[in-house]
């Protein structure tokens, strides 16, 4: 299920978001970017639309997942 943005505080939005980053060790190629540019770019993608919030009911977490890899999940 897809999490709406606007039903988040910012302060929860930013402890997914670091959550997410230090769990993926997000790859910025040679490019060695700071903890407050990986979070800004997550939330970027995530207010674009490119990324979404998901909520898994079976693992009850929180996931940022690309918007075409979560429509891939759905099928």
């Amino acid at each position: 299920m897809i999490i709406p943005l606007e039903q988040l505080s910012a302060d929860t939005l930013q402890a997914i978001i670091e959550d997410f980053i230090l769990r993926e060790g997000t790859d910025y190629g040679a490019i060695d970017a700071s903890k407050e540019d990986k979070i800004a770019e997550v939330k970027q993608q995530l207010e674009q639309g490119s990324a979404v919030l998901v909520y898994s009911q079976l693992h009850e977490s929180v996931n940022i997942l690309p918007r075409d890899q979560f429509t891939q999940a759905e099928s």
